[in-house]
């Protein structure tokens, strides 16, 4: 769906408040519905009742990045807000978007709220859950660890700290990190990263591009994951102490 307003205050309050209402909704059948939102500030093209152009694409970015129950945005949205809404926001990470030649830097908007903290101690809170969490990653039978201080190479170089040894795998061909206590995946590769999070039913191709990497997944190196072959990596995240 997409929604046109008439100021990036008016997307972020319907994009917060489209969140809340759909986390109020009962589970059915034993599934839970969850959306995810982008959102940026700028010129669009109107035309036959519908809209185009490089603020549509940026968007539709936005929700190939984000994870069910967010709000992704950029920072020409973040700028145009007032005070009060910008404290609900924090950035994230930079990405490519196809078509613009420098990276769009994504930010987040926090929707949860409570009447006892402030947004900004919601956001400290919400990062001081995630200390204590190494990532799992598991391919061809073995599984290695990474904490929050360290970082994984993945590809079909040997001096990789994951070797792939596939055929469709750059010799360097993806970096997992930390970045504010979250996973990041980023893409080095000739072929693209693909990475499916668990509850999610369409799963994201990075070229040249970072992404969250949820609480569990797979990931493919220049092949889907969806074709389930020998060269799928699978992760979790746990806690630990």
């Amino acid at each position: 769906m997409v929604c046109r307003f008439r100021s990036a205050q008016a997307a972020l309050r319907a994009a917060c408040d489209m969140q809340a209402a759909t986390a109020s909704f009962p589970s059915v059948g034993g599934h839970k519905l969850a959306i995810r939102i982008g959102c940026t500030y700028g010129p669009v093209v109107l035309k036959g009742g519908d809209v185009f152009g490089d603020t549509v694409n940026v968007c539709s970015r936005l929700v190939a990045l984000g994870n069910p129950g967010q709000v992704l945005t950029t920072r020409q949205a973040v700028e145009a807000l007032p005070a009060a809404l910008r404290e609900r926001c924090r950035e994230l990470y930079s990405a490519r978007v196809r078509g613009r030649a420098r990276e769009v830097k994504v930010w987040e908007t926090l929707w949860r709220s409570d009447p006892d903290m402030t947004e900004l101690n919601l956001a400290s809170e919400m990062a001081a859950g995630r200390q204590g969490r190494v990532l799992r990653l598991s391919y061809g039978g073995d599984t290695v660890t990474l904490d929050a201080a360290g970082a994984l190479r993945l590809g079909r170089d040997k001096a990789n700290d994951v070797v792939v040894e596939s055929a469709l795998a750059s010799r360097v061909h993806a970096r997992i990190f930390v970045r504010e206590g979250n996973f990041v995946i980023a893409d080095q590769s000739s072929n693209g990263t693909f990475l499916l999070i668990d509850g999610n039913s369409q799963e994201l191709r990075l070229r040249r591009e970072e992404a969250l990497m949820g609480e569990r997944g797979w990931i493919g190196l220049g092949k889907p994951v969806a074709t389930r072959g020998p060269h799928v990596l699978s992760y979790r995240l746990e806690r630990i102490g």
